[in-house]
């Protein structure tokens, strides 16, 4: 894998992605941690132990630095969910479930 190292703990890969130098963790991963649940990063430490706090803290910090582009991503992948979701209708699980829901 080439990469480019942008700091002690992060790096991009060939595509462009940066991922936590040494760790197989997206910084993106750390950033959705973060965001979608409100996680600090000793919270996100507590969830995923293998990440040292400087590793999560740089992960942070270049969100920060490059947020557009993140937001982007996360927006173009939140309409491919969507997208998907409706392509693929209700799968039988949800059927089952929506069905008990309405006979209690």
């Amino acid at each position: 894998m080439t990469t480019a190292e942008l700091n002690s703990h992060i790096v991009l890969d060939e595509r462009g992605l940066a991922w936590i130098d040494g760790k197989n963790v997206k910084v993106i991963e750390v950033v959705l941690d973060h965001l979608a649940y409100g996680w600090s990063a000793e919270a996100i430490h507590e969830q995923h132990p293998h990440l040292s706090l400087a590793e999560i803290h740089s992960a942070l910090a270049f969100y920060y630095d490059h947020a557009a582009e993140f937001d982007t991503q996360i927006e173009r992948q939140d309409e491919e969910i969507k997208s998907l979701r409706t392509a693929t209708g209700e799968s039988m699980l949800q059927k089952r479930l929506r069905k008990l829901n309405r006979t209690r």
